[in-house]
């Protein structure tokens, strides 16, 4: 079997545009006109599947990096789900059934969420954000904290008595 050099291979899939400038100006141009055509065709409700879908890939990423964002904490992502298709907290928090203090409290990182929280947005998005993804936002941070709030540690090693000097390291 013959072995190709990496050139050979991209030239045999790819293919060079011979445009000139201007016709490649002109063909952004009906690519732009054709996008916007088709984004008028999309109906409300396939924008808003669109955009909570959107949020569910974002989650997931996050939740499946190694890195912790304190800006990216159960709070924001919930925010962003309201804002996906409410204007008011108030009739988000009505529409699950919790009082907008509570609502308040969650996004302001005041509260983290019960499971029959994240279980009423796993409903509420039609399933199609998991509980379980919410439940990993609120993991992840609870990771981070119990991995570097040395004041925490500081405390409650005042409440350790004996050390077990059995155990070696």
């Amino acid at each position: 079997m013959e072995k190709y050099a990496p050139e050979e291979l991209a030239e045999s899939f790819v293919f060079k545009s011979e445009l000139t400038l201007a016709q490649k100006t002109e063909a952004d141009k009906q690519l732009n006109d054709f996008l916007k055509e088709s984004r008028k065709s999309i109906t409300p409700e396939e924008r808003l599947y669109a955009r909570v879908l959107q949020l569910k890939f974002l989650i997931e990423d996050y939740i499946k990096s190694p890195e912790y964002n304190e800006k990216l904490s159960f709070a924001h992502f919930l925010r962003e789900y309201i804002n996906v298709s409410y204007n008011v907290n108030k009739d988000f928090a009505n529409d699950i059934d919790i009082k907008e203090t509570e609502l308040s409290q969650l996004l302001n990182n005041h509260r983290n969420p019960s499971d029959k929280i994240i279980i009423r947005l796993e409903v509420h998005s039609n399933n199609i954000i998991p509980a379980v993804s919410w439940s990993r936002l609120v993991e992840k941070e609870k990771e981070y904290e119990i991995a570097n709030d040395q004041s925490l540690r500081a405390r409650e090693s005042k409440h350790v008595k004996k050390l077990n000097l059995n155990l070696s390291k």
